[in-house]
């Protein structure tokens, strides 16, 4: 049985683990549970741009693991999810706003297309933005599941690209691993101090 724990115990304890139990397997249960809460995650506009793409099979994780340059996590954690984005999300508004009032829906739709059409850096931006949020859920999620985590970006963007046959006008923002850990990772490197980070009103 999984133990539970509230968030800020998830957000102390959350770590980067490199070593899983290669045997250790997520039931399907599991898997929709984190990712039913990573739909959650915010996005501008209530675009939902996006996609979290699901890898488990033993053959494709190989060829993963050789674009991340041999990074063991890749194969040995239950799942390797990548987290993608539809660049051209904003071109569908209406998808994302059927069960507002019509008067939202007049106001909004077009106001999320005027804002990013022919924005190719904004569209980039949004992305990334999106897929920086739902990580966090998914990591903190599989925390609080008693799973751990590691969010990569040590990998060929270009090759796993073509392995996962990444749609035109999509992108990848980052993999993460996600399983039961062998070991814990190596402390923590250091913090900077509260004083240096947190500002208040202006620099």
């Amino acid at each position: 049985m999984l133990r539970k724990m509230d968030t800020f115990t998830a957000i102390r304890e959350r770590r980067s683990v490199k070593h899983y139990d290669p045997e250790h397997k997520m039931t399907d249960a599991e898997i929709r549970q984190l990712l039913e809460a990573a739909l959650l995650s915010p996005t501008s506009f209530n675009m939902q741009n996006w996609r979290f793409l699901v890898v488990t099979d033993p053959e494709e994780r190989a060829a993963l693991r050789a674009a991340s340059w041999d990074q063991a996590q890749v194969t040995d954690a239950s799942i390797t999810l990548i987290l993608c984005a539809k660049l051209k999300a904003h071109e569908e508004g209406e998808r994302y706003w059927t069960n507002a009032p019509q008067a939202a829906q007049q106001m909004v739709v077009p106001m999320l297309k005027g804002y990013y059409d022919g924005r190719a850096d904004l569209q980039r931006d949004e992305a990334l933005r999106s897929i920086g949020i739902a990580s966090q859920t998914i990591m903190l999620g599989a925390k609080a599941m008693g799973y751990d985590s590691c969010p990569m970006v040590g990998f060929d963007f270009n090759k796993v690209a073509e392995i996962i046959k990444l749609p035109e006008d999509y992108m990848i923002g980052m993999m993460i691993t996600v399983g039961k850990a062998l070991k814990p990772a190596n402390p923590r490197g250091g913090q900077l101090p509260y004083e240096e980070v947190v500002l208040k009103d202006t620099f």
